[in-house]
């Protein structure tokens, strides 16, 4: 079944190629709903979605002015270049093609022009609207906790089999037992000895799960048992540990006037949207 919006017609083609689009971050964020109820909901939105487009489209193409032959002309060679980069073997284009590009580019620039429009008197959140998001969020607002960590670390390989891996990582545990400086035996054992095994300040799924799981359950100052990870066999030492902490609103302010103020734009086009569905002619044929 296909739809028409004001006369233009919707195959169902378009809408399944708009519901794979949106299918990945979809089933993500839905994957405890049922599939039957999932895919009818997918297939809802990604009409919805068509239709917008075409009524954003169409009200573009009324209003917009012509775009300059420069700056069409900009665009297809920008267009060319990426081409030409990412796939030599087809980036030569015939006329044909280039036609139907600078159209596209063209209709692109007149949505753009037409959004910029709607949204012109958009003014910036008030000091209230910042303040109550920031007091309504801080959670979201924290930053992660971050512990100064290094390690010494003995990989498998060919050369170096699980045995010998950990034979080599006791004897650096052992001679930490004995008193001797972490950083000299990570310059003497470790296979990245650099500055010592040290990795600065981390937060946790910057390293494997793995290394996580030890190292932010350790205190400062503590030097782990060997432990390992698909990368091989470890010993880790925590250095300092800054907690997670609700950043003062100075710090994140502006980070919040813009979250505000693309919330606002959001809610004008949708608000635009509405009013063209409205007035729109959408039938199914």
């Amino acid at each position: 079944m296909a739809l028409t919006v004001n006369g233009h017609k919707i195959e169902d083609l378009e809408i399944q190629q708009e519901a794979e689009r949106l299918r990945p971050d979809y089933e993500r964020v839905f994957a405890e709903m049922p599939t039957e109820e999932r895919e009818a909901q997918l297939l809802e939105w990604s009409k919805e979605n068509v239709v917008e487009r075409v009524l954003i489209n169409q009200q573009a193409q009324k209003m917009g002015k012509p775009v300059p032959a420069p700056q069409l002309e900009a665009a297809l060679a920008k267009v060319k270049e990426q081409l030409q980069s990412q796939r030599p073997e087809t980036a030569a284009l015939d006329v044909e093609q280039q036609a139907k590009i600078k159209k596209d580019i063209e209709l692109q620039i007149k949505v753009e022009r037409l959004l910029n429009e709607v949204c012109k008197d958009i003014s910036g959140p008030s000091k209230e609207d910042v303040l109550n998001f920031y007091n309504e969020n801080k959670e979201q607002l924290k930053t992660a906790e971050q512990i100064r960590v290094s390690h010494i670390v003995k990989h498998m390989s060919w050369q170096t089999d699980q045995a010998a891996a950990h034979d080599i990582i006791a004897k650096a545990l052992n001679e930490l037992k004995q008193g001797a400086i972490f950083e000299m035996v990570a310059a003497k054992y470790s296979d990245c000895p650099d500055n010592g095994g040290d990795l600065g300040f981390i937060t946790r799924g910057q390293m494997v799960e793995e290394f996580d799981d030890v190292v932010f359950n350790m205190d400062v100052g503590e030097i782990s048992d060997i432990f390992r990870t698909r990368f091989g066999f470890h010993i880790a030492r925590v250095y300092d540990r800054k907690p997670a902490l609700v950043p003062p609103l100075e710090e994140v302010k502006d980070r919040i006037v813009n979250e505000l103020k693309e919330k606002m734009r959001r809610q004008t086009i949708e608000n635009f949207i509405d009013g063209l569905k409205s007035k729109a002619k959408i039938e199914e044929t």
